[in-house]
């Protein structure tokens, strides 16, 4: 995923893949329930979501897509380009979830 964004619109790599990530942690928790629960344990929270929010507070970490230079109608443009390079082992990732991690991680919103 990050890889088309950052190929599609020239965005820094590191800051990119730390704005993503709580995304696709929290929209693949639900199919992960272990994976997540070690990742909480490790960021010593209940959840990693909360973990990772409260470490990129710390670190004042990037967290909206706009700030690293995408541009709002990429958001569309993103995704079916993504949808075509990631695994099939991603059953969350619809077109609609897609779409919507997208706009919530473009906005910089909490992850749902």
């Amino acid at each position: 995923m990050c890889h088309v964004l950052g190929g599609l619109f020239d965005l820094p790599h590191a800051q990119t893949h730390a704005v993503v990530l709580p995304h696709v942690l929290a929209l693949n928790a639900p199919h992960t329930p272990e994976a997540e629960r070690r990742i909480a344990s490790a960021l010593t929270a209940h959840t990693a979501v909360e973990g990772l929010a409260a470490l990129y507070a710390r670190l004042d970490a990037p967290t909206a897509l706009r700030d690293c230079g995408m541009p709002e109608d990429g958001i569309a443009e993103a995704v079916e380009p993504i949808l075509a390079a990631v695994s099939s082992s991603a059953p969350a990732l619809t077109r609609d979830s897609l779409t919507a991690l997208l706009r919530a991680a473009w906005t910089g919103e909490s992850p749902r």
